[in-house]
């Protein structure tokens, strides 16, 4: 994660499917995404992050057509349960884009037409294999016994009249860039495949095909499709206002493309740079994939017709339920457990098992035990006055000091999880500490009169006080609700969002603090059990998609896209930030989103 002050952090989740609900896998991206951005901005830089759903592709009309839905609708319904999803989690992102808005198909349009002024587009008859679930079309080689090698999905023969993109030509700038700019794909052994796929020898890729009903039209040409694939990417450039606002470079070059490994060789990693280069726009500086969850049993990525993943509501939603906290401090459980479990770079076994597990040691034992003890202590042997001018104990300070340098050599190569483990060096240290010091004896001996006792009681109590308040600001990106939590029982008003990492030099706490009355904020989960209804209530999704029936939008009619099932098609106005989709399209409270009932049918 190289550092540039000389414009706005901008950061990506990827564009994503609209053909079924969001789910852990999703979400840990998601959330990534916002842990990053909430990084940069606790290190004082202005940070823009953009998630959105890619509604365009073949794969979502047919899970329209499953669903008995016209496909604008299916869209319109699950856009707004994306939203909906990553706000009950907790993410501040600034933008939602969707590929059916004007902004995007301006932007796509444009593009296009700049890359057919340019030469780098042309007519042509594709014939191969094409893989409706990936999106994708492969090389005879990359076939076998009539499924994608690489996916393991089913592929079909087509034949038919497309636009092609002519990626052949940047094979060796692409190379002279990764050569030039190591940093540019991550990590590293992902950085070899993408080496690996170029060398091999690119062939020119279909951006254009006939349409099959739905997706964004070639202009002045009805009859023919945008590549899903082609059009999504271009969604990052088009959220800065390219190719109109005069801004738009305020945020682009992207600082990150962060996403899952399924879209990195072939997309994010070739395709996406090769097109920026065709129209000497900047490149991202930084393209990052993870690996997947997975689960046990199942080979390979698990999917909706594995049984799946859980439903990250769903999965809050026990968290509260079992603990008895609320849903947002729930949620930023889960946040910091799927952060702390995924080993990012690599596959990691999911296991909700595990994750109750994590819960209980690392949220309820560790951190709630050393925030209780702290408050609780200062409450009784200082009258909730931390106290002032008490010696600094070097060891603490010196490994609060070490553990903030790990935890940024960390955040700077994306290992999340390594991050975590840092600030966690403190927080056991901490309650080792706490046993060693014994404040209750000094408390005892200080109370008969003994000054060195009295000395030690304070500079112990100022050292816990201390830590927890540093813990509270490394764990702001992860569990911003939770930070504040704790800084309030500290007796920080200042809202987390306002620190910086500055304050987290050892005493640069507020002077004159009081310590309010302790409250566990992650309590004890008693029942770690998970049976198969438990396994299945927690993959199903939470609610029916609202697919209201929309109106045609008439104030623009040259923006449109194509579909066969509504008739003319609607473009939805441009989102508003997530933090304001409460009052700019009202959704149901989390309670009663729990209630609704799904009838689903495959």
């Amino acid at each position: 994660m190289t550092e540039h002050h000389d414009k706005q952090y901008y950061i990506t989740t990827p564009i994503y499917y609209v053909n079924g609900l969001p789910h852990v896998g999703s979400a840990l991206t998601t959330i990534a995404c916002d842990v990053l951005s909430r990084y940069q901005r606790l290190r004082g830089r202005a940070a823009w992050m953009l998630t959105g759903t890619d509604e365009n592709a073949t794969k979502v009309q047919e899970a329209a057509q499953k669903a008995g839905v016209p496909t604008l609708q299916f869209v319109d319904g699950l856009a707004r349960e994306f939203q909906a999803s990553w706000k009950a989690l907790n993410i501040a992102a600034d933008d939602f884009i969707r590929t059916t808005e004007p902004r995007h198909i301006r932007a796509v349009e444009v593009f296009f037409e700049r890359l057919r002024e340019r030469g780098f587009v042309y007519p042509g008859v594709y014939e191969g294999w094409y893989s409706v679930s990936d999106e994708t079309f492969f090389r005879d080689a990359e076939v076998k016994d009539g499924v994608a090698i690489e996916s393991g999905k089913p592929v079909q023969r087509a034949q038919e009249q497309n636009y092609f993109f002519k990626l052949s030509a940047f094979g060796d700038q692409l190379l002279a860039h990764i050569e030039a700019h190591p940093e540019f794909l991550m990590p590293e052994f992902r950085r070899n495949e993408v080496i690996g796929f170029i060398k091999e020898g690119l062939r020119d890729m279909s951006i254009a095909r006939p349409t099959r009903g739905w997706g964004m039209a070639v202009p002045g040409e009805p009859n023919m499709a945008f590549y899903v694939w082609f059009d999504a990417l271009i969604s990052y450039l088009a959220a800065t206002g390219w190719p109109d606002a005069s801004d738009w470079e305020t945020r682009w070059p992207a600082d990150v493309h962060f996403m899952g490994k399924e879209i990195f060789v072939r997309f994010h990693a070739t395709l996406w740079p090769a097109m920026l280069m065709a129209l000497d726009l900047p490149l991202p500086r930084q393209v990052y994939a993870h690996g997947f969850w997975t689960l046990r049993g199942i080979e390979g990525k698990p999917g909706k017709s594995t049984g799946g993943l859980p439903n990250p509501t769903r999965f809050s939603q026990l968290l509260a339920e079992r603990s008895g906290t609320s849903f947002a401090l729930a949620a930023d459980a889960q946040r910091y457990i799927l952060c702390r479990e995924m080993n990012f770079g690599l596959d990691t076994e999911f296991s909700v098992e595990n994750c109750l597990r994590r819960f209980n040691t690392d949220l309820a034992n560790d951190l709630g035990n050393l925030l209780n003890r702290t408050i609780n202590m200062v409450g009784k042997y200082f009258d909730s006055a931390v106290p002032q001018n008490a010696a600094v104990d070097h060891e603490i300070a010196a490994l609060a000091l070490q553990v903030q340098e790990e935890y940024t050599r960390a955040m700077a190569e994306f290992r999340l999880n390594v991050a975590l483990e840092a600030a966690w060096k403190l927080v056991a240290r901490m309650n080792k500490y706490v046993d060693e010091k014994a404040p209750w004896s000094l408390a005892k001996a200080a109370g008969a009169g003994d000054a060195a006792s009295q000395t030690a009681l304070e500079t112990t109590l100022y050292s816990c006080v201390e830590a927890v308040r540093i813990v509270a600001a490394l764990i702001s990106p992860f569990m911003p609700v939770a930070a504040q939590a704790i800084r309030a029982q500290l007796g920080i008003d200042a809202p987390i969002e306002t620190a910086r990492w500055e304050e987290l030099a050892w005493g640069a706490a507020p002077q004159s603090l009081r310590v309010a009355p302790p409250q566990p904020i992650f309590p004890r989960l008693q029942d770690l059990t998970v049976d198969e209804a438990t396994l299945f209530a927690l993959s199903g999704p939470t609610a029916s998609p609202q697919f209201e029936e929309t109106q045609p939008n008439v104030s623009n009619p040259e923006l449109t896209t194509l579909t066969a099932d509504t008739a003319p098609a609607t473009m939805p106005g441009a989102p508003v930030a997530l933090q304001a989709a409460e009052t700019e399209d009202p959704l149901i409270g989390i309670e009663d989103f729990m209630k609704v009932q799904l009838r689903v049918g495959e």
